[in-house]
């Protein structure tokens, strides 16, 4: 895979809890950060309290390439007990000049439900770009890589949404 074409990956799970539970645990942006490897933390902004179109958030990431850094997420979409999707953007401009603009995101995530039996299907999906990221950071440094350090990236994001389901799927099923 190539950065030009669009990198994403998505995985999901069987939840055995019904799609209003399992939607108040993803809606809830600080599960994600208890569960996942590399987001350890988040806020709301701009006195928002849920999520809502429009609504921002900032999160405070750390990889072991690349160290730690800050983002602001905007809500994108929100379709009651079906999706919960967000822009990933640079406003330090750690990867580049500093942007707040969900076009220009460095990465934008979803979640879908579906109800399936008495159960739920969890979908979590990434897609990379169109933005800069640690992952235009190593395209530039080794350009003749770029299907090895894309194949990375989506490996890492792989495992940590994997984490993040299986976590939200024992949270769901537990009612912890």
């Amino acid at each position: 895979m190539r950065f030009d074409d669009g990198p994403s990956v998505h995985c999901d799970v069987r939840v055995e809890a019904d799609v209003p539970k399992v939607w108040e645990w993803v809606t809830d942006i600080r599960v994600p950060a208890r569960l996942s490897p590399e987001l350890q933390r988040v806020a709301w902004l701009d006195d928002a309290t849920r999520p809502r179109v429009g609504a921002r958030f900032e999160g405070y990431n750390h990889h072991p390439g690349l160290g730690e850094w800050r983002t602001v997420s905007h809500v994108i979409e929100l379709v009651e007990r079906q999706a919960f999707g967000w822009a990933v953007t640079d406003a330090d401009g750690r990867y580049g000049e500093p942007t707040l603009d969900p076009a220009t995101c460095m990465a934008s995530w979803r979640f879908v439900l579906r109800a399936e039996g008495e159960g739920t299907r969890l979908r979590q999906s990434a897609f990379i770009g169109p933005g800069r990221s640690g992952v235009t950071l190593a395209l530039e440094r080794w350009p003749d890589r770029e299907e090895e350090i894309i194949a990375i990236r989506m490996r890492e994001l792989r495992a940590g949404m994997e984490a993040t389901l299986h976590g939200v799927k024992k949270l769901a099923e537990d009612g912890t």
